[in-house]
């Protein structure tokens, strides 16, 4: 096997590395991988990284980050396997891009602020994209993207056009309405699913008017569910239970406990 043991190693090493490991005397496993049989460890391996950058963890982001980095030669590697593209176009793509829509860095673009530096990145961005409406612009954001990214972004540039309430009030209002309507739905008045997804919907448009990002928040509030569920279980295990032995009067007040402790 042409490859040279380091004590250190450089980004054309793993090239190497991955082209090897596909190749015909390499690994089974990674020869037998495609786009879609991965697609799960690019994701997983992304949120393993957001999660290092909010732990503020610089050792673990170094490891995760060179996670991320494999899965994105794998897949090029796949590609250039196919003679379609390798690493290099990936990399040129992305330079020419970050050239096209910072003129005012690489171009005699003025620009006096960033929000004109936003401004100017979304109408590039429309270009280069042939989004000619509003709509094809919504249409763009991923729709595999999580649920409450998704619809922050889309409400976001839907706010762009003028599409938006002129403060939260507004907001509240649809939350509270979108709520009765799950209430009827749930007495079998509509249908449930749709009107649930119309509340969460309602709840990310209030999370935007408070300068709250909804994602970071539904992940907090779920932490703070696991730690006071933790003092339900610490307090049925004093009483040697289970929680399920426990009765929901019982559970609130270790529940209730445990958040005054906080």
């Amino acid at each position: 096997m042409d490859f040279e043991i380091k004590e250190r190693y450089t980004f054309d090493d793993l090239l190497q590395i991955v082209k090897i490991l596909r190749g015909e005397n390499g690994c089974m496993w990674d020869r037998e991988q495609d786009h879609h049989s991965i697609r799960r460890n690019f994701i997983e391996e992304t949120y393993e990284a957001c999660e290092a950058i909010d732990n503020e963890d610089s050792a673990l982001l170094k490891e995760e980050l060179g996670d991320v980095l494999l899965q994105v030669v794998f897949h090029a590697r796949i590609e250039e396997e196919q003679s379609r593209f390798n690493m290099d176009d990936v990399a040129d793509g992305v330079c020419k891009k970050m050239i096209y829509r910072h003129p005012h860095v690489f171009k005699n673009v003025d620009v006096a602020s960033t929000e004109e530096i936003l401004n100017n990145w979304d109408a590039l961005k429309k270009t280069e994209k042939k989004q000619e409406s509003a709509t094809d612009t919504l249409n763009s954001v991923a729709r595999t993207l999580p649920a409450l990214i998704r619809a922050e972004k889309v409400q976001h540039k839907a706010a762009k056009t003028g599409f938006e309430w002129k403060d939260i009030s507004g907001a509240l209002d649809k939350v509270q309405e979108e709520l009765d309507e799950v209430r009827r739905a749930v007495n079998g008045d509509g249908d449930l699913p749709e009107e649930v997804g119309d509340l969460l919907f309602a709840a990310v448009k209030v999370a935007r008017f408070a300068d709250t990002d909804p994602e970071s928040a539904l992940n907090n509030t779920t932490e703070k569910f696991i730690r006071r569920f933790s003092y339900v279980e610490q307090g049925a295990a004093a009483q040697g239970k289970e929680i399920k032995d426990l009765t929901l009067q019982e559970m609130t007040a270790f529940w209730n406990e445990g958040k005054n402790r906080e």
